[in-house]
């Protein structure tokens, strides 16, 4: 069984691990193969812990065992360009460590961060999803997301520079 709690600085590197770890399995195929190569734990930890101590509009919450850290989820606003719409949730992130596929951690990640998203008032929480990562969208299906009709692109700088832009789809869920 899994507990929950907030993350802290100190799980930074615990968290861009699972990230890293989660990139190079579930996005093969998906994301070009030197993208996913270059990614570096030691390089992009100091980065998100920046991150986490300058976003304070979003929470990040992890799911652990004795085990350790078996996933996180990162959801606050939605954000929507470059401001926060307060009237409407978001899951920005939710990632569980490969090993643990399968356990329940992420149905466990979610529906807390569905329970905090209601808890402070939002009916409806969105998230964006890569259109070809088909076993995260059933997942969502799965938890009462479904596709809205916005798409976006996401751009991934390759090891030579240039950008590659990969589609993105809008799922919704509304509780109200």
């Amino acid at each position: 069984m899994f507990t929950l709690r907030p993350a802290v600085l100190l799980d930074a590197a615990d968290i861009v691990r699972i990230n890293v770890h989660c990139w190079q399995q579930a996005y093969t195929g998906i994301i070009p193969q030197d993208i996913l190569d270059a990614m570096d734990v030691a390089e992009r930890t100091p980065r998100y812990r920046r991150y986490m101590a300058g976003h304070r509009a979003h929470e990040t919450l992890l799911a652990t065992d004795p085990a350790g850290t078996a996933g996180y989820v990162h959801f606050g606003p939605y954000r929507d360009g470059d401001h926060l719409d307060r009237a409407t949730g978001e899951v920005v992130a939710i990632y569980v460590d490969p090993p643990r596929w399968g356990t329940g951690a992420g149905r466990f990640l979610m529906q807390a961060a569905l329970d905090r998203l209601a808890g402070r008032g939002w009916a409806e929480v969105r998230l964006w999803v890569l259109e070809a990562n088909h076993p995260a969208r059933g997942f969502y299906a799965r938890l009462g997301f479904a596709p809205d009709g916005a798409r976006a692109s996401y751009p991934v700088r390759r090891t030579d520079g240039t950008v590659e832009e990969l589609a993105e789809i809008r799922y919704t869920r509304e509780d109200g």
